[in-house]
C-alpha cells in the first residue's frame, strides 16, 4: 500500500525516476501550432502531511503489517474518522485523491475482525499494544483488557438502536464493503491480501463469484466486499442465509460515496433502508463508514443516503505532491459543421495525439474519456499514430470500460500496475478507486460533469508522490468553452452538493415491495423509509402490489419483487452485442442506451476493433454486428415532445414566471448522422425506425409573456427559445452534480399547456433525479451564465461551443443566438439577482 492511497502494495511497481512534470508540458508544446491551445495552467503547490499516532486500540499485529506495505503512521484525518467509527458514531470522510481514506475505515474494520485477545502459548507473532495482549484470531474475543471492560457503545441510530453492551475489538464483528463497481471491491481484496492478515476471512461476492464460492461467503467470511447490485438482488433477499454474517455486522463501507448521486444514488439509499432494517432484525445496528471524494455538505448527503445522523471529517492532512494542471482548447479547423458553424478538432482526437506523445516519452498516462465509444476512439487513434511513429510502442496502449468481460477487466488492471501497459483510455469505470497509483499524467477527455470527479480524476497522477500533470481537453461544448476561458470556475470554487432524491416515488415504491417480501412491512417501518411512504404505500396496495393485513404490508406475487427496481437506469435487460459471424459476444449495452448507441448502421468499437451494427432486436435484446473500418462515427438524431403534468413550485420574475414540476416526456429517435472521424465533418444522415419511448420525470421551466415578447421587436422566436434551451441544458452541470447526458430539454414559441413561450430542462431520468430542482433553486446564478456564455463565443450566429448541441434531434435547426441573448435578458430582468436562491411563488 502506498503511504497516501493504502490500496496497493509498495512492491507492485517497479522503481523508477520520477519526470520533470514542468518540463513535460514544455516539450508537449514545443510544436508551434500547440501554443495557442493552452488557456491556463495552475500550478498546484506541494502540501505537507500532518501524522498521527496509531489509535491504541488497533492491534499491534496490524500496524505490523501496514508498515510492511509502506504505511508507517497514519494522517491526522484517517485517525480522527478511525475513532469516530470506534465509538459507534456513523462518520463520512471526504478528502482528497490518495489521501489514505481507505487507511480510517480499515482500522476500525479489521480490528472488529481480528479483535484483542491474550495470544495462544504457541502463536508466533505475540504481540501488545500500551501493555495490553492482542492477537489476530476471529471469534475469541474475551481476553484482553478492552473486554474486560465491558463497557456499552453506541452502534448506530437506526431500528433497534441505541446503545448494546457489545465491545468494538472483541473478535466477534464482521464488515460489509459497499462499492458501485465490481473492480474497486476486486482491488480492495487485493489490497487486503497484501496485508497477509491471515485469520481475516476476505472475499468478494458479485456476480462474477461461482456459486460454489457464494455458499463458502455465506458461511465463513468476516469481511464481505460487494456492490449495491448484489446486496440489491441476493443478499437482502436470501438474508436467511446470511444470518449468522448480519447477526455479527459491525460495520458497513460505503466507498466512493460521491458516486452514488441522481437516481442511481436514491436507489442506493433506499437499498441501505432495506439493510438496516434486515440488520435490526437480527439485532445488529451498524455504524456506517464512508469515504468520498471531497463534496460540499458531506455530512447532509451522508445521513440522505444512509438515514442515519453522520459526523464528516473534510480536512485533509495527507502530503500532497506539486501538479501542474493544464486547461486546453482544441484548435478551430477550417471545416464547416450544421448552419456553417466552425467546428473545432475533436477532443477525442486532441487527447489521443497527446497521448501517444506521453507514452513515446515513457509517461504513463491515463485519459478519462466520457462515453465507451469516445474511450475505445481514443485508443484506437493513439495506437494508430504508435503504429506509424514508433510500432513497439503501439501494444502498450489500452482501452477499458464498462461492459467488458471480468478476466478483460483484471488483466488489463494489472496489466496497468506492472507498466506493461503506458497509456490508458479509460470510461469513469477507473475514477472510482480502483489502484492505479505511480501514474506521471492523467488526460480529462471533456469536462466530467462535476468539479468532485474532475479532482478526483486528475488527482490518480502523482499518487505515489512524485509531481504530476493534469490537462482537461475542452469539448466543442458551452460547458466546456467556459470553464476552458474561466479558470475560476473551477479552481476558485468549492466542489457541489450531491444530488439525489430518496422520496422519488418511482424509486421508492419498488423498495417498498422489495422489503415486504424480505419480511412483511410494518407501521414501525414506515417512517424508515422516510416522509412519502405511507402515501406510496397505499398506492402500491391499490395497484394490487402489496396486501395489507392487520399485522402490515405483505408481497403477495409469485415473481421477485427486486425485479421491479432497476437501481442503474437501465430500463431493462442489458442488449447483448453479438458478432454475426462467429457468435462472439463482445460485450453488452444497457436497454436505455440501446436506441442511441447500437441501432442499425451504428458504428460500434470494442477493444480497437471497429464494428458496424447490422440488426437491433430489441425483442430478443441482441445486436449483431460485423466488423468494418468506417472512415466516420455515428450519432442518433430524436424528436422529443413535453407535456405538464402537475406544477409543484413557481416563481414569478416580473411578467416571466419560473415553474418546477412533473412533466412526461416522449421521445423517438428518427435518424442517425455519420461524421468523418478527427474533423467532425458531416458526410449525411440515414432514417430510421424505432419505437418512443415515454418518460414521466421532473422538470424546471420557464414562460416569458406575450408583451415582454413584443418589447424585444421582431425575433425568430423558435431559434431563439431552442438556442436559450441549448446553453441552458450545457451549463446547468456546473450547478447540479450531472452533466448533459443526465438532463433533456424542449423549447416552443408557443406551448399548448402554458399557452406562451416555454424553455424546458428535464432529467432524463424516470421520476426525476434531482438536477431540474437544483437548476430551480439556483436559476438566477445559472440562467446568468448561461447568457454569459453565450455573449462570451467568438463565433457569429452560434457554435457547439454555445448554442449547438450533439444531441439535437432536429439537427440544430432552427437556432438564434443573438435572440436567444435577447430572451435571457428579458427573462432575467425582473428575477433575482445573480447566485440568489429562488423562493416558492
Amino acid at each position: 500500500m502506498a503511504a497516501q492511497s493504502s490500496r496497493s502494495s509498495a512492491d507492485d511497481r517497479p522503481d523508477r525516476p520520477s519526470p520533470a512534470i514542468g518540463d513535460l508540458l514544455a516539450r508537449l508544446l514545443a510544436d508551434p501550432g500547440r501554443r495557442g491551445r493552452v488557456t491556463h495552467v495552475q500550478n498546484v503547490p506541494a502540501r505537507p502531511g500532518r501524522p498521527a499516532r496509531w489509535p491504541s486500540w488497533v492491534p499491534r499485529l496490524l500496524v505490523q503489517r501496514l508498515a510492511l506495505a509502506g504505511i508507517e503512521h497514519p494522517w491526522r484525518h484517517q485517525v480522527e474518522a478511525a475513532e469516530h467509527a470506534r465509538a459507534g458514531r456513523s462518520v463520512i470522510i471526504a478528502t482528497g485523491t490518495a489521501s489514505g481514506k481507505s487507511l480510517a475505515y480499515l482500522l476500525p474494520a479489521l480490528t472488529a475482525v481480528l479483535g484483542e485477545e491474550t495470544p495462544d502459548p504457541g502463536d508466533d507473532e505475540p504481540n501488545t499494544t500500551n501493555g495490553r495482549s492482542v492477537g489476530s484470531s476471529v471469534g475469541g474475543g474475551t481476553g484482553g483488557s478492552r473486554a474486560r471492560e465491558g463497557r456499552a457503545v453506541p452502534v448506530g441510530a437506526g431500528r433497534g438502536a441505541g446503545v448494546r453492551a457489545a465491545v468494538p475489538g472483541d473478535g466477534d464483528g464482521t464488515v460489509l464493503y459497499l462499492a458501485p463497481t465490481k473492480a474497486l471491491a476486486a482491488d480492495q481484496l487485493r489490497s487486503l491480501r497484501a496485508l497477509k492478515l491471515a485469520k481475516v476471512r476476505a472475499a468478494t461476492y458479485d456476480g462474477d463469484t461461482p456459486p460454489d464460492e457464494r455458499s463458502w461467503v455465506r458461511q465463513y467470511a468476516d469481511y464481505v466486499l460487494t456492490n449495491p447490485d448484489m446486496l440489491h438482488r441476493s443478499i437482502l433477499p436470501g438474508h436467511a442465509r446470511w444470518a449468522a454474517f448480519l447477526r455479527r455486522l459491525r460495520y458497513v463501507i460505503i466507498d466512493e460515496a460521491h458516486g452514488y448521486r441522481g437516481v442511481f444514488g436514491s436507489h442506493v439509499a433506499q437499498i441501505i433502508r432495506r439493510l438496516r432494517r434486515v440488520c435490526a432484525r437480527y439485532g445488529a445496528s451498524p455504524v456506517f463508514v464512508l469515504a468520498s471524494a471531497t463534496t460540499a455538505e458531506p455530512a447532509v448527503t451522508a445521513r440522505r443516503l444512509t438515514g442515519v445522523p453522520v459526523v464528516a471529517v473534510a480536512e485533509d492532512a495527507s502530503p500532497r505532491a506539486a501538479a501542474s494542471f493544464a486547461l486546453w482548447e482544441p484548435p478551430l479547423t477550417d471545416l464547416r459543421g450544421e448552419r456553417g458553424a466552425p467546428v473545432r478538432r475533436t477532443a477525442t482526437a486532441e487527447a489521443a495525439d497527446l497521448l501517444a506523445d506521453l507514452v513515446v516519452q515513457d509517461v504513463q498516462t491515463l485519459a478519462f474519456v466520457r462515453s465507451r465509444r469516445g474511450a475505445e476512439s481514443v485508443a484506437l487513434s493513439a495506437r494508430r499514430a504508435l503504429q506509424e511513429a514508433v510500432p513497439e510502442l503501439a501494444d502498450r496502449v489500452a482501452a477499458y470500460r464498462a461492459g467488458y468481460l471480468a478476466e478483460d477487466r483484471r488483466a488489463l488492471e494489472a496489466a496497468l500496475r506492472s507498466r506493461e501497459i503506458i497509456g490508458l483510455a479509460s470510461t469513469n469505470a477507473l475514477e472510482l478507486g480502483v489502484d492505479v497509483s505511480g501514474l506521471d499524467a492523467v488526460l480529462v477527455c471533456g469536462w466530467p460533469g462535476t468539479r468532485a470527479s474532475l479532482w478526483q480524476q486528475a488527482g490518480r497522477a502523482g499518487r505515489a508522490g512524485q509531481e504530476a500533470l493534469a490537462v482537461l481537453v475542452a469539448r466543442d461544448d458551452p460547458l466546456d468553452t467556459y470553464l476552458v476561458h474561466h479558470p475560476e470556475a473551477i479552481f476558485g470554487t468549492p466542489v457541489e452538493a450531491t444530488v439525489l432524491d430518496p422520496d422519488n416515488p418511482y424509486v421508492l415504491g419498488p423498495h417498498l415491495c422489495a422489503a415486504a417480501a424480505e419480511m412483511p412491512l410494518t407501521s414501525e417501518d414506515v417512517e424508515l423509509f422516510g416522509p412519502a411512504a405511507a402515501d406510496v404505500l397505499g398506492d402500491l396496495v391499490r395497484r394490487g402490489m402489496l396486501r395489507r393485513r392487520a399485522s402490515g404490508w405483505y408481497w403477495t406475487r409469485r415473481e421477485r419483487a427486486t425485479d421491479l427496481a432497476d437501481i442503474r437506469g437501465a430500463g431493462g435487460p442489458p442488449i447483448q452485442v453479438v458478432e454475426a459471424s462467429t457468435g462472439r459476444l463482445l460485450g453488452t449495452v444497457d436497454e436505455a442506451s440501446a436506441h442511441t448507441t447500437v441501432h442499425q448502421g451504428a458504428v460500434y468499437l470494442h477493444q480497437g476493433e471497429t464494428f458496424l451494427v447490422e440488426v437491433l432486436d430489441l425483442e430478443d435484446s441482441v445486436a449483431l454486428v460485423e466488423p468494418a473500418e468506417p472512415d466516420y462515427s455515428t450519432t442518433a438524431r430524436d424528436v422529443t415532445d413535453i407535456r405538464i403534468i402537475e406544477t409543484l413550485r413557481s416563481s414569478s420574475w416580473g411578467e416571466a414566471t419560473l415553474c418546477f414540476g412533473t412533466v412526461e416526456v416522449t421521445r423517438q429517435v428518427v435518424a442517425y448522422q455519420m461524421r468523418r472521424l478527427q474533423s467532425g465533418e458531416v458526410l449525411g444522415e440515414k432514417p430510421l425506425d424505432l419505437p418512443p419511448r415515454t418518460l414521466r420525470t421532473r422538470a424546471v421551466w420557464w414562460t416569458l409573456s406575450e408583451s415582454q415578447l413584443r418589447g424585444l421587436g421582431d425575433l425568430d422566436l423558435p431559434g431563439a427559445a431552442h438556442a436559450a434551451e441549448h446553453a441552458s441544458i450545457g451549463l446547468l452541470p456546473l450547478f447540479a452534480t450531472c452533466d448533459r447526458w443526465d438532463i433533456g430539454g424542449v423549447s416552443t414559441a408557443l406551448h399548448p399547456d402554458t399557452g406562451l413561450l416555454t424553455v424546458f430542462v428535464y432529467d432524463g431520468h424516470e421520476g426525476g433525479a434531482g438536477f431540474a430542482e437544483r437548476g430551480y433553486s439556483d436559476a438566477a446564478a445559472w440562467l446568468h451564465a448561461t447568457r454569459q456564455a453565450i455573449l462570451a463565443c467568438e463565433c457569429e450566429s452560434g457554435c457547439p461551443s454555445c448554442i449547438q448541441s450533439p444531441k439535437c434531434g432536429n439537427g440544430n435547426e432552427p437556432l438564434d443566438k443573438h435572440g436567444a441573448v435577447l430572451l435571457l435578458g428579458e427573462l432575467l430582468r425582473e428575477g433575482p439577482r445573480e447566485g440568489s436562491m429562488v423562493t416558492n411563488g
